[in-house]
């Protein structure tokens, strides 16, 4: 019976990561080309990079939503849900930029996060059928997938940004074609749907008892730091690096080296926390978020923005895996529904807030490129005082039995 359970569980990281790797190939696709592709129709080029924070603002308003779903008719429906919202979203995407409308092009931006926040739930499923001592494994090696999309979705846009005469229309093809192959891989997803409760029976605790079990919300919160901030900062880099008198192409070799940084550890981040414990590596991915903010602030260097963003990207990925593994089992199946929801819609909140934020401080908080970057990184200490503050309240505390 174990080795049974052990083999499903492998069977569906291995077809979590395969999603991950092409799937999620979409995401970095539609970022690189999303604030191009709106220069291009928006009326004023301040609203450029809006069909970027559109996207991650459905993601936010749908995580809820889609996670009930997956409650109701499991992983494999949800899944399906989110590659018909990554197909709508490209087909719309598609027709702004046909039609050079602006607003279409936006509400399939919006569409395209309803994909986004189901990709979110890939690393919830990966814990599902894992026993407590592979989940930690599980959850890392589905993330590693996500190095893979951030290699070929690059590539692709390569491939088809000039395919057509309207520039950019190919890649919205490819994505629409991406999401119509890669939804087969669900196919083969075997995740039991959570048992439906008997009338009478226990729900389990409700969002606000959930969210207020200290383990449950010192993950939420030490997972919605760690994102916010890495996106706070990334989002700023390009326009920091060549404020700063550098070329496009160092700040394009900075974010490619961040983005190894932050999926590359995956490979080992699992057997990490089963050796050393979660609270430990969420403590590190703290600690090393604070050291990639030191760095940035000693100078702007190319060197240092090199270290600063490897050191956020490493960061990011103790902090938010370590993060979902705590989350993972603190909460039952009959709970995973409405926990899981409202994590991501609280992560993506911070997300979207970071998003919005980092172009604010890094333009308006100073008369040259420098000060505006010291702005985004001293943004970063009350948030992670916060999350630094919480673990150590957590560690500090009776020993709790998390759920299995």
């Amino acid at each position: 019976m174990h080795s049974t359970t052990e083999s499903r569980a492998r069977r569906n990281v291995t077809v979590l990561v395969l999603a991950q790797a092409f799937l999620g190939a979409q995401m970095p696709m539609i970022f690189t080309i999303g604030g191009l592709a709106g220069q291009s129709l928006a009326p004023n080029p301040c609203f450029a990079t809006l069909p970027i924070s559109l996207i991650v603002l459905g993601s936010m308003l749908s995580a809820t939503p889609v996670s009930a779903f997956m409650q109701r008719f499991g992983r494999r429906a949800g899944f399906f849900l989110g590659t018909f919202g990554g197909t709508l979203g490209g087909i719309v995407g598609a027709t702004g930029l046909y039609l050079q409308s602006f607003p279409i092009f936006l509400f399939g931006s919006l569409l395209t996060g309803l994909y986004m926040s189901a990709q979110g739930f890939y690393r919830f499923a990966a814990a599902d059928t894992a026993s407590p001592e592979f989940r930690p494994k599980a959850i890392s090696y589905v993330m590693a997938g996500g190095l893979a999309s951030a290699l070929i979705g690059p590539q692709l846009v390569k491939l088809t940004a000039d395919a057509y005469v309207i520039p950019f229309f190919g890649t919205y093809a490819t994505v629409i074609a991406i999401n119509l192959v890669g939804a087969l891989l669900f196919l083969f997803l075997d995740i039991p749907k959570p048992p439906a409760p008997a009338p009478g029976s226990d729900y389990g605790r409700s969002r606000w008892q959930l969210i207020t079990t200290p383990r449950i919300a010192v993950a939420v919160i030490c997972g919605m730091v760690s994102y916010a901030l890495m996106n706070l900062v990334m989002t700023s880099t390009p326009l920091a690096v060549v404020g700063c008198g550098y070329e496009t192409s160092d700040a394009a070799n900075v974010v490619s080296a961040h983005v190894l940084a932050m999926f590359a550890p995956s490979f080992f981040t699992g057997q990490i926390i089963n050796r050393f414990g979660v609270e430990k590596v969420m403590g590190l991915g703290l600690f090393i978020l604070a050291g990639a903010g030191a760095v940035a602030m000693t100078g702007v260097e190319l060197e240092n923005f090199f270290i600063a963003l490897v050191l956020l990207g490493i960061g990011w990925n103790f902090g938010f895996i370590g993060a979902t593994t705590m989350l993972s089992g603190a909460h039952t199946a009959e709970e995973r529904g409405r926990m899981q929801g409202l994590n991501d819609l609280l992560v993506f909140g911070g997300v979207t807030f970071g998003s919005l934020a980092s172009g604010g401080l890094m333009n308006c908080s100073g008369g040259t490129p420098q000060e505006g970057w010291n702005a985004v990184i001293m943004a970063m200490v009350p948030f992670l005082v916060l999350a630094g503050g919480a673990l150590i309240w957590l560690v500090l505390r009776p020993v709790e039995q998390p759920a299995e």
